[in-house]
């Protein structure tokens, strides 16, 4: 008998428990609206870029009924461009959205998940940050520094840039002041130019203006809506620096755990989809606005010489192994990335490269 209540009194408390906690959980789920700020690198309301935490935020409110409404401010509405990390750091803001090559002076190893020359397509880097052990390593090294990244877009291959004098060898470079960041940059210096970094709202004054001799932004459906063809004569391909450039959401990680777990789901879900649409996007308005600046403005499309591009190769390799020397986390992220490109490459050659191959004989 006294075995009998015990085992009663204990299935009592523990059933009393669960009600109260099931309970608890009703009532956040049901009674709490959260109001977050989400601030970003674009120009509020761009095409593509700048839309993509919009409709992140649309889903978000749309899919929790109300529950979650998350305002998106454009650079310098809230945060300079380049802000936006630290102001998710800290609390500032509880979301931010952006691109990892933009913190490589505080996370260098950041850069692998926005682009790394000669790296990625947009669909191999969404497999390998989805499926090859890239977002555990994101979140690891963003950890520190209180932030919970989730993958949130992608432009697909970009354009090498705009040019104001032809680009016919390796010497005309050097001193070539072009607005490019992260590892692209540093291969441009090598190569005898100067990098610079500016962000996206100050590039056609500057082009214009000659405080910089070229640029290099997206391709063809963001190029056109800034008006570089009114500024530059020269178009050139392939985006050797940019193959596949992930962007970021980034949520600090207090606020993050403040969510109840089906607004969390909410946000990773509504991330993904926006993830996958804005490579669509790219993909489907690229040509059609290539085929405007040509047809129609009387852009010079050119192709990067070859011997240009395997010497940007050949500096790009060796940039990241010295790096990758110096640098423990550049190290265990560069393996992690390289061992997956070589694999993924190697099935490529007698799939999508031997297809493409073949199709456009």
């Amino acid at each position: 008998m006294k075995k009998f209540i015990y085992l009663f009194t204990l299935i009592f408390i523990f059933g009393c428990s669960k009600d109260t906690e099931t309970q608890s959980e009703e009532d956040i789920d049901k009674d709490k609206t959260y109001n977050w700020r989400l601030v970003t690198s674009w120009p509020k309301n761009y095409p593509g870029l700048g839309m993509a935490p919009e409709r992140i935020a649309d889903l978000v409110e749309e899919m929790s009924d109300g529950q979650m409404k998350i305002t998106v401010y454009g650079a310098g509405e809230q945060v300079p461009a380049f802000g936006v990390f630290d102001a998710v750091s800290s609390g500032a803001h509880q979301m931010g959205h952006s691109g990892g090559y933009f913190w490589k002076g505080k996370v260098p190893a950041a850069q692998f998940f926005t682009s790394v020359p000669f790296g990625l397509t947009a669909d191999e880097i969404n497999s390998w940050v989805n499926h090859g052990g890239g977002l555990e390593l994101w979140r690891e090294i963003y950890e520190p520094f209180n932030i919970y990244p989730i993958p949130a877009g992608n432009t697909g291959t970009q354009m090498f840039g705009w040019f104001n004098k032809e680009i016919n060898s390796l010497e005309d470079i050097k001193g070539l002041k072009m607005r490019i960041p992260g590892i692209g940059g540093e291969v441009l210096k090598e190569a005898g130019g100067i990098p610079v970094t500016l962000p996206g709202g100050e590039l056609y004054t500057a082009l214009q203006t000659g405080v910089i001799d070229a640029t290099e932004w997206v391709g063809p459906y963001n190029d056109l809506t800034f008006g570089f063809h009114q500024a530059a004569k020269y178009y050139y391909y392939p985006g050797w620096h940019e193959p596949g450039p992930m962007l970021e959401l980034l949520i600090n990680i207090d606020a993050w755990n403040s969510l109840p777990n089906h607004l969390q789901v909410i946000i990773e879900t509504a991330t993904k989809a926006v993830n996958q649409d804005m490579l669509d996007e790219y993909l489907a308005k690229n040509n059609q606005a290539l085929t405007e600046l040509v047809e129609v403005h009387g852009v010079e499309l050119r192709k990067l010489p070859d011997d240009v591009i395997d010497e940007f190769e050949v500096i790009s390799n060796r940039i990241l192994e010295d790096l990758a020397k110096e640098d423990e986390t550049i190290a265990k992220v560069y393996d992690s990335y390289l061992n997956f490109k070589n694999n993924v490459s190697a099935y490529h050659q007698i799939s999508e490269d031997a297809f493409i191959e073949a199709r456009n004989k």
